[in-house]
């Protein structure tokens, strides 16, 4: 079974690097005068793009932990506490990210492209201050919902799709407004909120199919070793 969640792992990080790059691109610049040479040409640029790498690398490695730190329910034992943590601050990660891009698309509908006034200061620290805030109230908030349960990894991925198909409610009219208006750099916003919206999707996808996989298998066990 572990080969599965590393096959899964990797099919999910061919999907974001292949796919989600060019969604991206397309969702914000679209293709313009240049044409799809342009197009290619700021998708070449956004792979060479140091900080793209790491920004893939954490939700490819946030799959990992989902399909190979699930917790072990089969022996009555206590609940591993690290394990319940670590999915905590998972799903607080990225229940973080798609708030912020919620309230982002949100903002952009009514205020064209004019950026909040918390960020006219200094940008950078103000959206690292917002994810991190965002970031520690649902991760504590899971934890305090999760700690008595037997299987906080199936918790937090419900949490992650029920998110995930919200923030996309959310970000596609968003999107389709912003684009009629013929805003400069509201799609940027729009654009992030439906492809991070689909990335944690299809992270939360993964597991879930994984896992009923994986029940079924041991059902069917079950049953042979039962038969003989």
């Amino acid at each position: 079974m572990r080969r599965w969640g590393l096959v899964i792992t990797l099919f999910y990080a061919v999907i974001l690097v292949v796919l989600l790059m060019p969604a991206l691109t397309y969702l914000t610049m679209g293709i313009d005068s240049s044409g799809w040479h342009g197009f290619f040409e700021h998708v070449r640029e956004g792979y060479t793009t140091w900080a793209t790498w790491p920004i893939l690398a954490i939700p490819v490695a946030a799959e990992a932990l989902l399909l190979f730190l699930r917790v072990d329910t089969t022996q009555k034992r206590l609940k591993p506490r690290t394990r319940l943590t670590v999915s905590a601050g998972m799903a607080g990660l990225f229940l973080s990210v798609l708030s912020a891009a919620a309230l982002l698309c949100i903002w952009v509908i009514g205020k064209d492209d004019h950026a909040p006034a918390i960020f006219d200061d200094n940008p950078l620290t103000s959206i690292l201050v917002v994810c991190v805030f965002f970031w520690l109230v649902w991760s504590v908030l899971f934890y305090l919902i999760s700690r008595d349960s037997t299987d906080p990894v199936t918790r937090a991925v419900s949490w992650l799709i029920r998110g995930s198909v919200l923030e996309l409610l959310i970000a596609v009219p968003a999107h389709v407004i912003v684009r009629r208006r013929n805003d400069c750099s509201a799609p940027i916003a729009t654009g992030f909120g439906i492809t991070s919206g689909i990335a944690i999707m299809l992270l939360a996808f993964g597991p879930s199919v994984f896992f009923l996989y994986k029940k079924r298998m041991e059902r069917l066990s079950a049953k042979a070793a039962g038969a003989n």
